[in-house]
C-alpha cells in the first residue's frame, strides 16, 4: 500500500485499497470476533468500487453516449439531453 500511495495515481490507489478491503473482509468473515468490523468495511469497500467505477468510466468516452456528452460538455451545454 506504502508503494502505491507514494509513486501511484488515484486509479491505482484507488484499486489497491479494494484488493486490501476484500482480504480484510475475508478474514474477518472467518473470525467471530472481527463479526462486528464487517459492516463498516463492507461499506468502505462498495464506496471504493464505486469511486473506481467512475473514475475508470470518467477515462473511458470511447462509446457513442460518452462522445456526445463530452462534445455537449465542452461546448458548455449541460449533461442534460431531451
Amino acid at each position: 500500500m506504502t508503494t502505491v500511495t507514494a509513486h501511484g495515481d488515484r486509479l491505482e490507489q484507488l484499486k489497491n485499497l479494494a484488493a486490501v478491503l476484500a482480504v480484510k473482509i475475508d478474514e474477518t468473515t472467518n473470525d467471530p470476533e472481527g463479526a462486528k468490523s464487517l459492516p463498516q468495511l463492507a461499506r468502505q469497500y462498495r464506496e471504493t468500487i464505486r469511486e473506481i467505477e467512475e473514475t475508470e468510466g470518467a477515462s473511458k468516452n470511447d462509446d457513442e453516449i460518452g462522445e456526445l456528452l463530452s462534445a455537449r460538455h465542452a461546448d458548455g451545454k449541460s449533461d442534460a439531453v431531451r
